[in-house]
């Protein structure tokens, strides 16, 4: 397995996050690399269009996330689904924010599994998974979050595919709609410990978690 948490470069509250989220990962026992992401100076836009990706799934006027910084967050994800499926390893995809509460278990590192979600839900209503271990996404019908989850070359291979017609926000693009067979670990080993969001509009973290706990939270 191989692990990259997406990293914002110009952004020194990311930068930071980031290096505590390595900072868990080394003391449950694994390594995790920083994968500076695309930004909007990078004209995701135009990266849509060149890489024949619908754009459908964004709206300009989203009174949840801004739109250019959502377009990079889906790109950076999906850079490295390129390369994990050109790779002969599962890759550990993980947030800025994301913060590795317990070691990961052999099945979780080394599973034949094409998708499993591993993060705690981070915003909204959701449900608790009643089995341990791998199972079906019942904690909603879509990504509680894309703060953690693994992939097989197999499963980046799929993702890549369905991408070119049906891109969206990534949390909401793993949907057991576009992939029915998309897995959950519980208890989850991975959660969120943010306190800004680089993406979302005040709309779109009223329904953080970490929004609405009292202590302050920025939108960089």
């Amino acid at each position: 397995m191989k692990a990259f948490v997406i990293t914002v470069e110009n952004i020194k509250e990311s930068v930071q996050a980031a290096e505590r989220c390595i900072n868990s990962a080394s003391r449950n026992g694994f390594i995790v690399n920083k994968h500076f992401g695309i930004t909007p100076e990078d004209n995701p836009a135009k990266l849509f269009e060149d890489k024949g990706l619908s754009i459908k799934n964004f709206k300009k006027d989203d009174k949840y996330s801004r739109y250019e910084r959502c377009l990079s967050a889906f790109l950076s994800h999906r850079s490295l689904w390129e390369l994990c499926a050109e790779d002969k390893t599962n890759y550990l995809i993980l947030e800025h924010d994301a913060i590795i509460n317990n070691a990961l278990s052999t099945s979780i590192m080394h599973g034949k599994e094409m998708i499993v979600s591993l993060g705690e839900p981070s915003y909204g209503k959701y449900n608790i998974p009643q089995s341990i271990g791998i199972g079906p996404l019942v904690s909603k019908q879509y990504f509680p979050g894309a703060h953690a989850y693994i992939m097989s070359p197999k499963g980046a291979k799929a993702a890549l595919e369905k991408s070119l017609t049906d891109a969206a926000p990534t949390d909401l693009f793993f949907n057991n709609n576009n992939f029915p067979w998309l897995k959950e670990f519980y208890p989850w080993p991975i959660s969120v410990k943010e306190s800004f969001s680089t993406i979302q509009k005040i709309q779109g973290c009223l329904a953080k978690h970490a929004y609405n706990d009292g202590v302050g939270y920025g939108i960089i």
